[in-house]
């Protein structure tokens, strides 16, 4: 019986650190923290601080706000819970609400002449959203693990306009990726299948937007 318990108490830790894993790596809060990043850590920093706020806010409210309102709202409207989201038919409202507001983020952005590639972060997720409503039509993709594919995606190419050894930082979110695919089989959200092509659709978006081989005509559209 002791050893029942200890079985028992290690599932529900287990399962109380999958949930956990999977509240504070959200694929909403992704644009916001690549452009806080972007701001602190590279010559951005020298932008004035007003300009910096403006753009930061403009991010949060549509890439993190609007979509989690609308999202709680047509839970709420339609008597939908958490767990009936995950569910297959359930998920292209959502989805189709972070497109409209990736896409209104993007506008403002480009209002803002901020550089394509601060730009093609929003247009890589707004391409994300897109695919994942389409392969959505017959599997159903893990969005954590195709923001996960995006952000390794966007660091590598990244790293190589800003001449920067990403070593470290990539060994860290492969981790991340690899606790949060797991995080996501273990909650029953996902199967292994779902989160493998989650990380391939999000890393192929990334490569394809900011990769100079492939990336004239997103260019073009974002200057």
């Amino acid at each position: 019986m002791d050893k029942e318990k200890e079985h028992i108490a290690a599932d529900k830790a287990l399962l109380r650190v999958a949930k956990l894993t999977s509240s504070v790596f959200t694929p909403f809060s992704i644009p916001f923290l690549a452009f806080l990043v972007l701001f602190l850590f590279t010559y951005l920093n020298m932008m004035p601080l007003r300009y910096k706020l403006v753009v930061l806010g403009i991010v949060y409210c549509f890439t993190i706000l609007t979509p989690m309102i609308t999202i709680f709202l047509f839970r709420k409207i339609n008597g939908l819970f958490r767990e009936d989201i995950m569910q297959r038919k359930n998920r292209y409202m959502p989805i189709l609400l972070t497109i409209i507001s990736n896409a209104f983020c993007l506008a403002m952005i480009r209002r803002l002449s901020v550089p394509w590639y601060m730009a093609g972060i929003i247009l890589t997720f707004l391409l994300l959203s897109i695919a994942c409503i389409v392969v959505n039509l017959r599997w159903k993709l893990s969005e954590h693990m195709v923001g996960m594919g995006a952000v390794i995606g966007g660091l590598v190419t990244f790293c190589n306009l800003f001449g920067y050894n990403p070593v470290m930082w990539l060994c860290l979110f492969i981790l991340v990726a690899g606790v949060l695919g797991s995080a996501r089989i273990i909650l029953g959200h996902h199967t292994l299948s779902e989160v493998l092509l989650g990380f391939a659709i999000g890393l192929l978006c990334a490569f394809i937007v900011f990769t100079p081989s492939t990336n004239g005509l997103f260019r073009i559209f974002l200057i």
